[in-house]
């Protein structure tokens, strides 16, 4: 049916709904032609930020190296998206091994660690993406000899 769903027993469409059969863009040049709508939706009040110039992050020592916290509260579909920076010195690990029912999202920006989940380890460089699903035991270690950077982010449904 070409991406149009048939409901059934729908005899009419409610009164104020529309339907627009536009075709999606092919390509992202001509997404980025698109003429925006008239209108866009007003934020909600209280909406977190959700842009992050790295020139405006304040890292805090954690003793094992440094991290900014960038969010960690409810948006419009998450009880809470959490997003953190870390970086960990040569030798230190973020933590023991833990778990927790929601899931996340590791990049590793520079440096060389050890991932460790469910029983088993691997060493991984910069480039690497690490994904702990729900109730995986996991942690790190920086095992290089440089700074580990990191970029973490958590999703609680």
């Amino acid at each position: 049916m070409n991406g149009i769903r048939i409901l059934a027993g729908l005899t009419a469409l409610p009164a104020g709904l529309t339907i627009a059969m536009a075709s999606p863009p092919q390509s992202m040049s001509e997404a980025v032609s698109i003429a925006p709508p008239e209108a866009a939706a007003e934020p909600v009040p209280g909406d977190p930020v959700t842009v992050f110039s790295r020139d405006e992050m304040a890292f805090s020592d954690t003793g094992s190296g440094a991290r900014v916290q960038l969010m960690d509260e409810a948006s419009r579909t998450l009880k809470i998206l959490e997003i953190h920076i870390t970086t960990l010195n040569a030798g230190e690990t973020s933590h023991a091994p833990h778990r927790h029912p929601n899931e996340e999202v590791v990049v590793l920006q520079e440096g060389t660690l050890e991932v460790y989940v469910n029983g088993e380890t691997k060493v991984i460089g910069p480039g690497s993406v690490m994904v702990f699903l729900s109730m995986d035991w996991h942690g790190v270690r920086n095992v290089g000899d440089g700074p580990a950077t990191y970029q973490v982010i958590n999703f609680h449904p």
